[in-house]
């Protein structure tokens, strides 16, 4: 269907690539020896849980990690060359207009690694962190795994348009336990992308009552084509309370690479993170990352144009043939946050419902923390092929129930 430079039309076989999503759903979607037979075999489920894409990655980076290959050497490798972070630096200037200090920025093995050391770090065993609900999970894990109190603010619906409760968020913040708060923007699963304003006052409220912030920022860079994206650190430039997490994971289908950017301007905070982060880095996630900043602009600009397709395309189809469904494409993210309660009992388990009855693999609202039930969450980074035959059996599925 694309009519882009780039094609994301293939269907790529997965299978013996040790891919997660073909391989790792039970033990985390469901009970490892959960009774999955149904109306599909799990040879043909499609997966559209994980928040990876189904899509090639960028050529002009397989042909980087091939050239790197040519050296036979693959070593313990850190981020030495300034390059890398001149790359990262120029991609958030030419996209947010937004600087920040090289100084500040350290890397991670991915956000979530990142935050369960943040948490613990800035955390005592008392203290409470502060998120807005449905949230995504690793959120509560990474909280729950440091032993600190996790306090939740509900975001409010407004036709299908997911706000924060500024005044719910006001109030949790004033309590002196509450240390520090994570949002993630875009958010994630509700794909809002938090305006400058919303961001300007839940900054207000979180600093004046001495919060720091972590500012998940992973799905940035996956906007819609008519939206458009601001760092939170950049409407507060005189603070260094707010760091900030980036990677190209998402942006980029580099997931596995385990590569991730994190900016904090706190002197302490950035001191003690380096002092326990062992500062070795796969030397190909160093070549594709920073060839993906400085490459892959153009790429990015097709499968943009591609998701915002496919998100049009699901509009459609519940639009006719389940209209008493919620949904509004998202601002942001290949997520889709679909709310089909009202063709099930609110006991209902929707993931085991659609592994068993349409052979699709997806995660229900209860995957996401609280405030979600109802919904389910569709991954629509695939080819237009299997986004179409994943939402026909999640259509007869509903439909035949």
């Amino acid at each position: 269907m694309s009519t882009t430079t780039y094609s994301f039309d293939e269907i790529i076989n997965r299978d013996g690539t040790n891919a997660m999503s073909r391989t790792g759903y039970r033990g985390y979607l469901f009970d490892p020896n959960e009774d999955l037979s149904g109306k599909y075999a799990e040879e043909d489920f499609i997966p559209m849980w994980v928040a990876d894409m189904e899509f090639a990655i960028a050529p002009v980076i397989i042909d980087a990690l091939k050239a790197r290959l040519e050296h036979p050497l693959l070593g313990y490798s850190m981020v030495a060359d300034p390059a890398y972070h001149l790359a990262f630096q120029k991609w958030c200037q030419d996209r947010y207009n937004w600087t920040f200090n090289e100084q500040h920025l350290v890397h991670a093995k991915g956000v979530i690694p990142a935050l369960y050391s943040l948490i613990g770090q800035i955390c005592k065993p008392d203290d409470q962190v502060l998120i807005v609900t449905p949230s995504y999970a690793f959120f509560k894990h990474a909280a729950d795994y440091n032993g600190i109190e996790l306090v939740c603010s509900e975001l409010k619906e407004e036709k299908g348009k997911f706000v924060m409760d500024m005044d719910d968020i006001r109030t949790k913040a004033a309590n002196e336990k509450c240390v520090l708060g994570i949002f993630c923007n875009p958010h994630n699963p509700t794909g809002r992308v938090w305006s400058s304003d919303e961001l300007q006052e839940l900054g207000e409220i979180c600093l004046a009552n001495g919060l720091t912030i972590i500012s998940d920022e992973i799905h940035c860079d996956l906007v819609r084509d008519d939206q458009s994206f601001t760092p939170m650190a950049k409407l507060f430039p005189d603070t260094d309370r707010i760091i900030t997490c980036m990677a190209p994971s998402k942006t980029f289908n580099l997931a596995g690479n385990l590569f991730a950017n994190i900016i904090i301007p706190n002197d302490a905070i950035r001191e003690h993170y380096v002092e326990n982060y062992l500062p070795v880095e796969n030397p190909l996630s160093i070549v594709a990352a920073e060839t993906a900043y400085t490459q892959g602009h153009a790429w990015l600009a097709d499968l943009t144009a591609y998701l915002d397709a496919n998100f049009q395309y699901l509009k459609e189809q519940l639009e006719l043939h389940l209209p008493e469904t919620d949904f509004v494409i998202p601002e942001a993210t290949y997520l889709a946050w679909v709310n089909v309660g009202h063709y099930f009992k609110s006991d209902e388990n929707l993931t085991l419902f659609f592994a068993r009855n349409a052979g699709v693999l997806l995660e229900g609202g209860n995957m996401f923390v609280a405030n979600a039930d109802g919904y389910i969450r569709l991954n629509l980074a695939c080819p237009r092929a299997r986004l179409e035959e994943g939402l026909r059996r999640v259509i007869a599925a509903i439909l035949e129930q």
